[in-house]
């Protein structure tokens, strides 16, 4: 409690302490009949670093409102925690719409991972300047596996990929199922994206070991067992930024 009181009286003059979460209204995989969904995990284990080091979290999709949650795991003691607070789950199912934003709230931006993550966000114009506005007021861009789709259109004042000649990390082809009907599906390969607009798409080839990867203030990591070391490194770079 007394880490939480200092820290906002640091904060409470110069600025909130507030980190946006972008999850995606789609409940299907494109035009298919495929349920697509947000990963759960990945927005709640973030969710839980974030307030827990006494951050307000504020959700936002394309649409606002609802979202739909997937990939759930009860036998996770957190994942249960949260999908039984009421309070937790009226924040996804009245999300934000982007025309409700403050983009000077925020510290930084985390963008959810999951099927859903591939549609809706990534070409949201409105969602792409909260983002920018953000980063360029020298805050975090951050994202967890599918979630780095929507970094995949984000450019600076100057018009440059923000990503460029950086590396950034995401969930990569090489563990899709390119066969199966989601993947042809989605509107295109975040790997493929993030190299043809001159980011430096790296990976671990092991898979499901919290790989993460740092360049500036860019904080991407490769799927949901990343998604909490993702979380601590967005807050340590939030702490670097004020020193």
């Amino acid at each position: 409690m007394l880490f939480l009181c200092m820290g906002s009286l640091l904060f409470s003059q110069n600025e909130n302490r507030s980190i946006l979460i972008v999850t995606s209204n789609q409940h299907t995989y494109g035009s298919t009949t495929l349920n697509a969904a947000n990963h759960f995990a990945e927005i709640v284990l973030a969710y839980d670093e974030f307030v827990k080091a006494g951050y307000q979290v504020d959700f936002v999709s394309p649409n606002g409102g609802a979202i739909p949650i997937g990939y759930l795991s009860t036998s996770d003691p957190v994942q249960k925690q949260y999908l039984y607070d009421s309070k937790f789950m009226d924040l996804l199912k009245n999300t934000r719409g982007p025309e409700h934003i403050n983009p000077k709230k925020y510290q930084a931006i985390y963008y959810s991972g999951g099927g859903a993550a591939m549609f809706g966000v990534p070409e949201n114009k409105k969602i792409q300047d909260i983002a920018m506005q953000i980063y360029e007021n020298n805050g975090i861009i951050s994202a967890v596996c599918h979630g780095t789709a929507g970094l995949v259109n984000l450019k600076t004042k100057e018009g440059s990929y923000v990503y460029a000649e950086k590396k950034v990390n995401g969930y990569p082809d090489k563990f899709e199922r390119k066969e199966a009907e989601y993947y042809k599906a989605f509107p295109f390969s975040i790997e493929n994206a993030i190299t043809n607009n001159g980011g430096n798409f790296v990976y671990s080839e092991k898979g499901w070991d919290k790989y993460f990867v740092i360049d500036g203030r860019l904080i991407t990591g490769q799927d949901p067992t990343a998604t909490r070391i993702v979380a601590q490194k967005v807050l340590e770079a939030i702490q670097n930024l004020k020193h």
